[in-house]
C-alpha cells in the first residue's frame, strides 16, 4: 500500500520486538486516532472504542514477534484492530437508536424513563480527524465515514461485512488485505463488500452532510447551530420552528419516544426543552463531522448550569432535518467540555 510509512527495517520494529515498549509506542502513536475512529465506527460507541483500541494494542505488544514484515506496521495494526472490534460486537450485538426501535411519538411523552438495556448508539468527537479521504482508492471522506447516518446504516450490518466496507472504502485497502484480516477468500471479502455497499446506499441519504456543509460554508453551518443553542436558550418556539424541515425528527437515546414531522417535534419542544427545563446555556462544537450543540440545563438563569445532552444536527439545505440528542452527562469530558457552567 501506498501508506506502508512503517517498515521493518525500522529501529523501532527491533527494539520493540526486544521488549523496548517506549519503541511500540513510537510505532503506534502516529496512528492511534485513526484506530480510534476506526473501532467507534465498527462499534458505534467511543466507550467502545477505547476499550478495544486498547485491547487490540495489548494483543499487538504481546504478538509482535507474529509481525513478519510482509505488510506495514499500518495494516498489521489494523489487522488486530479490526479482529478486536470483531470479537467485541459478536459479542455486543449492534448499537441502535431510537428509530431502529419503534414507530414515532405524534405527541410529547412526558414521563418516560431511560432504557438501560439497549445497547444505544453515541456520539463521536472529530477535533483531530481530517477533512479529506483517507487515501486514494477510498469512497468515503474521513468525517463522511463519522457521520451518524453513516455509523448507524453500518450497525446493520454483520461484521464481516462491516469490516469489509469499511477497510476498503474507508481506508482503502486491497480486497487481497483484506481476505488475509479476516481469514477468508478474496471472493468472500467482494461478496460481503456488495452486500454492505447496496444496505448502506439504501439507508445513508443522499448529498453527505459534508457535501452539504461545504455548500453552506462553515460560518453558515455555525450560525444555523448558534440560532437553535439561542431558541432554546430563550425559550423561542417560533424561533426554533422556524430552523426545521418539514419533515424533521427528534431523537433522544436513552429514551426510546421520538418524534417525527414539524407538529410533533414542535409539541415536544414547547412541552420538554422549552416548558420544562428552566434556563438553557449552550455551547456550539462538532461530532461526527456535523454541527453540534452541547446543552447545560439549570434550575434557574443564576443557577449553576449541568451537563445534560450532546445535540448532533443533521442538515439539509439550510435547515435542520435530523436532531439526535444524546442525554449522557458523561459524554461531555470526551469533548473536553466541563460538566458544569457557572
Amino acid at each position: 500500500m501506498s501508506e506502508d510509512i512503517l517498515r521493518t527495517e525500522d529501529p523501532d520494529v527491533a527494539e520493540a520486538r526486544n521488549g523496548d515498549d517506549a519503541a511500540f509506542n513510537r510505532l503506534v502513536e502516529p496512528l492511534r486516532r485513526e484506530l480510534h475512529a476506526h473501532c467507534y465506527r465498527m462499534l458505534g460507541s467511543t466507550h467502545d472504542a477505547d476499550d478495544a483500541l486498547q485491547d487490540a494494542l495489548l494483543r499487538a505488544w504481546r504478538g509482535l514477534d507474529r509481525f513478519e514484515g510482509r505488510s506495514s506496521m499500518r495494516t498489521w495494526l489494523y489487522t488486530v484492530a479490526t479482529r478486536t472490534c470483531l470479537d467485541t460486537a459478536a459479542a455486543r450485538g449492534k448499537r441502535a437508536l431510537p428509530m431502529d426501535l419503534g414507530p414515532s411519538s405524534e405527541r410529547a411523552v412526558l414521563e418516560h424513563a431511560p432504557v438501560t438495556e439497549v445497547a444505544w448508539l453515541g456520539p463521536y468527537p472529530d477535533g483531530s480527524l481530517g477533512r479529506g479521504p483517507a487515501g486514494p482508492a477510498t469512497r468515503y471522506e474521513q468525517r463522511e465515514a463519522v457521520e451518524l447516518a453513516f455509523v448507524a446504516a453500518l450497525q446493520h450490518l454483520p461484521g464481516n461485512q462491516r469490516a469489509a466496507l469499511l477497510l476498503f472504502d474507508v481506508l482503502g485497502f486491497s480486497a487481497a488485505e483484506i481476505a488475509s484480516t479476516m481469514d477468508t477468500s478474496v471472493a468472500a471479502v467482494n461478496s460481503a463488500l456488495q452486500r454492505a455497499r447496496a444496505i448502506v446506499a439504501e439507508k445513508v441519504p443522499s448529498p453527505s452532510q459534508q457535501q452539504t456543509l461545504r455548500k453552506l460554508e462553515d460560518a453558515r453551518v455555525r450560525e444555523i447551530a448558534a440560532d437553535f443553542a439561542s431558541a432554546l436558550d430563550r425559550g423561542d418556539a417560533d424561533a426554533l420552528v422556524a430552523l426545521l424541515t418539514e419533515d424533521v425528527t427528534w431523537s433522544m437515546p436513552p429514551l426510546t419516544h421520538w418524534y417525527r414531522g414539524i407538529e410533533a417535534v414542535s409539541d415536544f419542544a414547547v412541552e420538554v426543552p422549552i416548558g420544562r427545563c428552566p434556563s438553557w446555556r449552550n455551547e456550539v462544537i462538532s461530532a461526527n463531522g456535523q454541527p453540534t450543540v452541547a446543552c447545560y440545563v439549570g434550575e434557574s438563569a443564576d443557577a449553576v448550569h449541568h451537563a445534560w445532552s450532546i445535540n448532533v444536527l443533521s442538515l439539509r439545505d439550510d435547515r435542520i432535518h435530523e436532531i439526535t440528542s444524546f442525554l449522557d452527562p458523561a459524554l461531555f469530558a470526551e469533548f473536553g467540555l466541563p460538566p458544569t457552567k457557572p
